[in-house]
């Protein structure tokens, strides 16, 4: 819990301070590509806002009507987060490119100049400082979230980036990363943008990089949607690691087989199993009492996220 606000603060701080410096570049140059970006960190900075607030209702304890806790509660924001705001900015963003595109705006950053502190200078190099700044305070950022996917990653043993996004039940993080992922790459499309209108003269560049941003948006708010709506719908663990923790169950003594075996997450890092157990006709009510015990202690320990264990022994 702690890791994850870490992660949501740097990149709130990071988004919140260039989305500041990107609309003044935009102010004085008027380029599209610096526009897609200015709606890109507006939108991650309310993103992780919401994932703020889905972290605190996420802490609440546990009541009589949510007997499991509020766990989900970032299942929840972390999915209004990818439909809401990184959808509706990816959407601007290509919208604002698309027609830029097709009606050849590239605002002042051909030839233009501005003049700022009493100085005069080209415009491209407002866009270029604010382009750089920025991917100085986001490639911070992102050190910040790969540090916490790193920790998924290496606490469950998974192979790398691609299976923590398949897998990860700590939604929060990998948002943060996503966000951070897409910043850095959108800020380097943007820089290539500029600099190859700047250096040919042609708006088309700059154009095209503000409807790439907005695509690249597009594209991982519906790969977060997906992955949200996983666990909002109950996922279980997946399947080889469910299965050590049913090995744990059949390699107890005293147990006949496994009449039935679930797990499901309710909330990031939190799970919950349930068997139905077919003991030995010949153990008495104490002897399967204190081997349900020690099953589910052996189950915590093979698996930490494991937060309620229930086990219903069968005739």
């Amino acid at each position: 819990m702690a890791e994850s606000k870490s992660v949501v603060l740097a990149a709130l701080f990071a988004n919140a301070a260039i989305a500041v410096v990107k609309f003044i570049g935009f102010s004085l140059t008027g380029s599209p590509a610096m526009l897609s970006e200015t709606y890109h960190s507006i939108s991650d900075t309310g993103n992780q806002i919401f994932l703020l607030i889905g972290i605190r209702h996420g802490a609440k304890t546990a009541t009589r009507s949510h007997p499991f806790g509020y766990g989900k509660a970032q299942f929840f924001y972390s999915f209004l987060v990818s439909v809401l705001l990184f959808g509706i900015a990816g959407w601007e963003s290509a919208s604002h490119g698309y027609h830029a595109l097709t009606h050849g705006e590239t605002g002042q950053i051909l030839g233009g100049t501005v003049t700022l502190l009493g100085s005069t200078f080209p415009a491209v190099y407002v866009n270029y400082t604010v382009l750089l700044a920025g991917i100085v305070f986001e490639s911070y950022a992102l050190t910040k979230a790969y540090r916490g996917m790193r920790l998924d990653i290496d606490r469950h043993g998974w192979s790398g980036l691609v299976e923590a996004f398949k897998k990860t039940s700590n939604v929060t993080t990998l948002t943060a990363f996503t966000e951070d992922t897409v910043a850095v790459l959108g800020l380097g499309t943007a820089l290539v943008g500029v600099f190859l209108t700047e250096y040919t003269g042609n708006p088309v560049y700059d154009a095209s990089a503000a409807l790439i941003i907005g695509l690249l948006l597009m594209g991982f708010a519906v790969a977060l949607a997906l992955e949200n709506q996983r666990l909002l719908l109950g996922e279980s663990l997946p399947r080889d690691e469910e299965d050590k923790l049913r090995t744990v169950v059949e390699r107890t003594d005293g147990v006949d087989r496994i009449v039935d075996f679930r797990t499901v997450y309710f909330g990031p890092n939190r799970l919950l199993v349930t068997a139905d157990v077919e003991f030995d006709p010949a153990l008495d009510t104490g002897s399967i009492d204190s081997k349900i015990t020690d099953m589910e202690e052996r189950i915590v320990h093979q698996n930490p996220a494991v937060k309620k264990v229930y086990i219903e022994p069968e005739v």
